[in-house]
């Protein structure tokens, strides 16, 4: 890890607080040394000035006291002895040069220990300087180490927050899984729906097209009512005219072999009436073929009429009572007026319910569209806080990556220095026990 990413890790506010720390920390120091190494300048001078003093002060004092106390004593010898023992003079000379040289090698001796001691005095000096200077480095290191390890429970914390968020976004996500199941199945449902509205609107078109083709059928069935009424009026009174002349023939006891002729509306069936005008459009047609029936049964009944006149006439003079003849021959344009509007009243009750039916699937169809709406906007939502979350994981794993790396490297470098720390002391102690 590197400092631009430690510098990442730490606030902005932190992040100063902790450069002015390291520059203050870095000042005190510099000041720190300055300081000691004008100490070690001054003792080491004073070590040296000392040393020469005293080996000066040492050299000059022995040879002083050696040289007055042999000359007192040659002195005190000659004037004793007189000048002629010359054995005497010769091994005090010898003992003089044996002193001069011991001195001399006692002389050599104390300035190379001197020396020594000065090497390993500055020895001593330097390596306190860098004992301290390791302490300050272990101090910071230890410092930055418990920085390290609180921002890891930081990070660690944030961590298992994440893991919590993200545990609640994948219950979310099952839920809105679910959610969209049931969409899809609202979908089915609505295609469904659709579907059978769209044959229900089918249906209810045939209904119209049929009710408006039963209202043709009953208008025209109105027109040829109306049509009619004077028809029939005229028929039932050649109808009345046939009875009364029978029941006269009847009362002159004439009874009359004629083949009964149906009227207009016996006729024709009132099924093959219908299936006639279900078959054929065109009721013209129809209308027509009706008229000249009609018209022929009365041209047939104004000959029966004759033909009854003729016969009265003929039976009168022969006085013959006439036979009685049946004509029972009703009208059925009143029961297909009823069937059909019992028909239009059924169609009209089923198009008012297909509306209602409309008019629901209708508003079904708009709740299923809102929720529909709304299952979709919180499912985006839903991904993109799941994205969010997946990426601010990934930034936090990186961060507690690079942490850890950081405290490896911290714990590396401590233990680094401690094995310097300790080899350090091993080696002043040694310096110690051989001085």
């Amino acid at each position: 890890m590197n400092m631009q990413e430690i510098s990442d890790c730490l606030s902005q506010e932190a992040q100063h607080v902790a450069e002015a720390r390291l520059a203050a920390k870095r000042a005190a120091r510099a000041e720190a040394r300055e300081i000691r190494m004008k100490e070690l300048e001054r003792q080491q001078k004073e070590v040296e000035e000392r040393s020469d003093k005293e080996f000066s002060d040492k050299g000059s004092r022995p040879v002083s006291s050696l040289s007055a106390a042999t000359l007192a004593s040659l002195g005190g010898t000659s004037s004793r002895r007189g000048s002629g023992d010359t054995s005497i003079s010769v091994d005090t000379e010898a003992s003089i040069r044996e002193i001069k040289d011991s001195l001399a090698e006692v002389e050599e001796k104390y300035k190379r220990s001197m020396v020594t001691n000065a090497q390993l005095d500055n020895e001593k000096s330097s390596l306190q300087y860098q004992v301290d200077t390791l302490r300050d480095v272990l101090l910071e290191l230890e410092e930055e180490l418990a920085e390290s390890r609180r921002q890891y429970e930081d990070k660690h914390k944030e961590c298992e927050r994440q893991k919590h968020d993200q545990n609640v976004l994948r219950f979310q996500l099952a839920e809105l899984k679910d959610a969209l199941e049931q969409r899809e199945q609202l979908l089915s449902e609505i295609r469904q729906l659709q579907q059978k509205q769209e044959n229900n609107h089918l249906e209810i078109c045939d209904l119209k097209e049929t009710i408006e083709w039963k209202d043709k059928k009953i208008g025209a069935l109105e027109r040829q009512k109306e049509f009619f009424d004077p028809v029939r009026n005229e028929r039932d009174d050649l109808r009345e005219e046939v009875n009364r002349l029978r029941e006269m023939l009847k009362k002159h006891g004439i009874a009359l072999d004629l083949e009964e002729t149906p009227n207009g509306d016996a006729s024709l069936d009132p099924h093959i009436i219908e299936d006639c005008y279900m078959e054929s459009p065109p009721k013209e047609s129809a209308l027509d073929f009706r008229l000249k029936k009609l018209q022929d049964e009365r041209e047939s009944f104004l000959d029966q009429i004759k033909r009854l006149k003729n016969q009265l006439e003929e039976r009168n003079q022969r006085n013959m009572s006439p036979e009685n003849l049946e004509s029972e021959d009703m009208e059925n344009g009143s029961d297909l007026q009823r069937d059909a509007n019992r028909q239009i009243s059924d169609l009209k009750f089923k198009l008012t319910k297909s509306t209602q039916e409309i008019t629901a699937l209708e508003q079904n169809i708009i709740r299923l569209e809102s929720q529909l709406t709304r299952y979709k906007a919180s499912s985006e939502n839903a991904e993109k806080v799941e994205d969010e979350l997946k990426a601010e994981k990934r930034r936090l794993q990186r961060e507690l990556r690079t942490a850890l790396d950081k405290i490896e490297e911290l714990e590396v470098s401590n233990s680094h220095l401690i094995k310097r720390l300790e080899k350090m002391k091993a080696n002043r102690s040694a310096i110690l026990s051989q001085q």
